[in-house]
């Protein structure tokens, strides 16, 4: 089972993470992220269940703070360090 405190795991974690909010940022219209974020942050409310988790919160939160300028250019400074953690740096 992978530890926190492993690299590797933090590495993975980071890279899926960018990788996502990457990929919300390019590839979705604006409007539409705000929906995913909303309904991610409902699913890791319930994050008890199977399936759903309470990693979806923050990554929810992330998505939405893509339609929003200030807290965009926040999450960017952040997407930049999630990289380099990503890359193993």
């Amino acid at each position: 089972m992978a530890v926190a405190s492993d690299p590797a795991f933090k590495r993975n974690v980071a890279r899926i993470a960018f990788n996502t909010l990457k990929w919300g940022r390019d590839h979705v219209p604006p409007g539409v992220r705000s929906l995913i974020g909303a309904l991610l942050m409902v699913g890791g409310v319930f994050g008890f269940l199977p399936i759903l988790g309470f990693w979806m919160f923050p990554l929810g939160l992330a998505f939405a703070a893509l339609d929003f300028p200030p807290a965009r250019r926040w999450l960017e400074g952040r997407m930049v360090r999630l990289q380099r953690v990503a890359a193993g740096g």
